[in-house]
């Protein structure tokens, strides 16, 4: 007959995850989490506390287009902004040149540190003077010295060489010493402030101290629709970030000016040594003029050739003009010829316009050249472009010369041959008033270039004094309020998720490589098909461990009598009112079979049953020691064994308080188990038993060591597999499930022992299959 199972107790076949369930296996562990969750927030806490406050400082400035210097914007400001490349600007703003400048400016290889008990903070400058001795430039390897001020002066110790030195009066200016700079105290009430503090002062290379700047500034255009710049740098002393933006900006602004200033200067080099040739040139024709008329005793012109020396003065003038301009363009050519590379000097009255925009562009071209190459390099492809442009404009300039000196040249012998007509004129002029003239010619066309290069030169001194800046500072370094590291929300924030990821990180792995059976969840993943009957809650207290009193109460004892309800609605109806046969058995040692099967069978006899407890493990037999009997005592083994062996004889009462429970030990343990077990006479005893029990339950062996249990399997109602929480591996149950599908276990049903958890119950139930066995 079908056997008669409760629909409630069988597995449903869903697998969908129980986010409930999921949760609650994390909640059991809140301790961890509580205790995780308050070693974050301490260890935020002391991080918050200790850590150094790193401060933004941040800074503005316009580069100004040098054709419009200070102008407001007009309505043409879009289209001239194209004469300014922000991106070069940025790049020769954080070139290295620059940033050396101000590493020098400001001593930046020199930093000032103030300890506390627990950290060491960066200052901008230290509290009393200090006057550094040292160069910047100087500094080849790193030194540290630490200043100790105590009430009786300075106590200053080299940090490498241990060398310590004691400047009494606070004044190390009054003591011979070798070290790289000097302190004193100037204000005796800022003294008592300082006793008992210890600062540091650390000296690097030049070279680090521009690197580390060059990687800490951040400048960027604020928008594409705009010429402005913002600069930004991070660190522990405000005033330091904002001295050295605010010189940044000032070194960026001398070097434009100085640039814009570069062909005035040049100008002024070139006017100057000319001065000082045509000032021997007219000292020597004025000595010559009076040393001529004097000797030759000549005072005024004939009055009869005004005429004719008017004219000839006119032709005389024209040539002079050409001669000027001839003289003007032979020393340019100089200039070239000697200084191939240099700027050349402009307006120097060159009466030639091509000339005059050949150089100007020439200028303008060494000026860009100079700037590209002190941020990309010499080898840079930008900057041999420029030095290409240069040359050709320098043999465009030559060309144009040349062929301006050959015109100039042309016109001189035109003006000199009509010079030729007026000869006869002026013929009754004596011959040393001819050469006075000619002395005079000279001297005039001295005097003319003089004041020439002298009114070029007020003029290039004005363009040297008004040179406009070539920055508009927006806003001078400003420092945040509040420090932008470390962020106290953001540092608990992560506190709290470090503090949930750990434990949960931690048990996330327990649980991923725990392969234990736990509860009936796990039993419905791995087996669905198969009835969970009974849960058995584990417990600390051996003597509680057995169904001893049939009106007990206590969880243990109620778990046992639902898997004794839950038993009976698995055995198969009958109308011969024989006895039910219950199989105990489990998959490997320690899963609590014995324990089951005798507390199965206290709770079936508390129900006023007839109820007969069989030993059937005969390899290794566990019901003797839970009811204080000698492990020899004769049993199933002597009855399997001996024809006339009387079973009922030796039936042993082990519990007062359940008369109608009687147990049939194991007996002596046999060599051959497998052949007493299928001899015939087991399957006699249990038709027999049926005849006088109501149960008959039978402690088997497990399954997966020996074949005992499944010799024997067919004579079962009802097989009662045992596993064991946080102790029987969920592969195992595999072979349970093949067991069942196949038949070779009947009416199979799970029991799990030990819920709640994760200790074994304390008992030792020696199962050793490990010896050979015998059929």
């Amino acid at each position: 007959m079908e056997p008669s199972i409760n629909k409630s107790t069988t597995f449903s076949n869903e697998d969908n995850l129980d986010l409930k369930q999921e949760l609650n296996k994390y909640v059991r562990y809140w301790p961890w989490f509580l205790l995780t969750l308050l070693m974050a927030f301490i260890g935020a806490y002391i991080y918050l506390r200790y850590a150094p406050r790193i401060y933004q400082t941040t800074a503005k400035m316009k580069i100004l287009d040098e054709s419009d210097g200070l102008e407001l914007p007009t309505s043409a400001f879009v289209f001239k902004r194209t004469n300014i490349n922000l991106e070069n600007e940025i790049e020769i703003l954080t070139s290295y040149l620059i940033l050396e400048k101000v590493a020098k400016e400001l001593k930046l290889n020199s930093r000032f540190y103030e300890e506390g008990t627990i950290q060491t903070t960066q200052i901008g400058a230290l509290p009393f003077y200090y006057e550094q001795i040292i160069q910047p430039d100087s500094i080849f390897n790193s030194l540290t010295y630490v200043i100790e001020v105590t009430d009786k002066g300075f106590d200053i110790t080299n940090a490498k060489t241990e060398k310590s030195f004691n400047f009494p009066n606070h004044n190390s200016f009054k003591v011979n010493n070798n070290l790289p700079f000097q302190i004193k105290t100037e204000n005796q009430q800022s003294l008592r402030d300082l006793i008992g503090k210890r600062f540091v002062i650390k000296f690097g290379t030049l070279r680090s101290a521009v690197l580390g700047l060059k990687s800490s500034i951040k400048v960027e255009s604020i928008g594409e629709q705009s010429d402005l710049l913002k600069m930004t740098i991070k660190g522990e002393s405000k005033e330091r970030s904002e001295w050295v933006l605010n010189t940044l900006m000032d070194v960026f602004n001398r070097d434009g000016i100085n640039d814009r200033q570069l062909v005035s200067k040049r100008t002024l080099e070139f006017i100057d040594a000319r001065f000082e040739f045509l000032a021997e040139e007219l000292d020597s024709i004025e000595i010559d003029r009076k040393e001529f008329k004097q000797n030759n005793n000549l005072v005024n012109l004939a009055a009869d050739v005004e005429l004719g020396l008017l004219q000839r003065s006119k032709s005389d003038e024209e040539v002079f003009q050409i001669e000027s301009q001839l003289a003007v363009a032979e020393s340019l050519q100089g200039v070239i010829n000697s200084n191939k590379e240099g700027l050349l000097p402009t307006n120097i009255g060159i009466e030639s316009g091509s000339i005059n925009s050949l150089i100007n562009e020439y200028n303008a071209a060494i000026l860009v050249r100079d700037k590209l190459a002190s941020s990309g390099g010499a080898n840079n492809p930008t900057v041999q472009l420029a030095q290409i442009r240069i040359d050709d404009l320098q043999s465009n300039i030559t060309k144009s010369l040349s062929s301006y000196n050959q015109q100039l040249i042309v016109s001189r012998s035109q003006l000199r041959g009509r010079n030729r007509k007026f000869v006869g004129q002026v013929s009754q002029i004596p011959r040393k008033e001819k050469l006075l003239r000619a002395i005079e010619r000279q001297q005039k066309i001295k005097e003319s270039l003089y004041l020439l290069l002298l009114q070029k030169r007020e003029e290039a001194a004005i363009n040297l004094a008004i040179t406009e800046p070539s920055i508009k500072v927006v806003d001078y370094a400003l420092s945040s309020t509040n420090p932008i590291s470390p962020k106290s929300n953001i540092i608990y924030a992560g506190g709290i998720l470090v503090g949930f990821l750990i434990p949960f990180g931690f048990l996330y792995l327990i649980f991923i490589l725990d392969t234990k059976v736990h509860g009936k969840e796990d039993m419905a993943k791995l087996n669905s098909k198969i009835p969970l009957i009974g849960e058995i809650p584990d417990t600390k207290k051996k003597e509680s461990l057995l169904f001893i009193n049939p009106n007990d109460r206590s969880i243990l004892a109620e778990s046992f009598r639902i898997l004794s309800s839950n038993v009976n609605y698995m055995l198969p109806l009958s109308e011969d009112h024989k006895g039910k046969v219950i199989y105990c058995t489990s998959t490997i040692k320690g899963e609590g079979k014995t324990y089951i099967s005798l507390n199965l069978s206290l709770a079936l006899s508390s129900l006023n049953k007839k109820v007969l407890l069989i030993g059937a493990d005969l390899r290794n037999p566990q019901i003797h020691s839970q009811i204080k009997i000698d492990k020899n005592s004769a049993g199933l083994s002597n009855y399997l064994h001996e024809a006339s062996f009387d079973w009922r004889k030796n039936i042993v009462k082990g519990f007062d308080k359940h008369p109608n429970h009687d147990i049939l030990l194991s007996g002596s343990i046999p060599p051959n188990p497998s052949s007493l077990l299928t001899n015939g006479r087991f399957k006699e005893l249990i038709k027999e038993a049926k005849e006088i029990y109501d149960y008959i339950v039978v402690d088997t062996a497990p399954t997966i060591l020996v074949t005992d249990t499944m010799l024997i399997s067919s004579l079962a109602d009802v097989t009662v597999y045992i596993a064991r929480a946080s102790f029987t591996d969920k592969k195992l149950l595999a072979f349970s499930k093949d067991l069942s599908e196949s038949g070779k276990l009947k009416n199979m049903a799970y029991v799990i022992n030990g819920v709640g958890h994760n200790k074994s119950y304390g008992y030792n139930y020696g199962y050793n299959y490990g010896y050979g066995t015998k059929n």
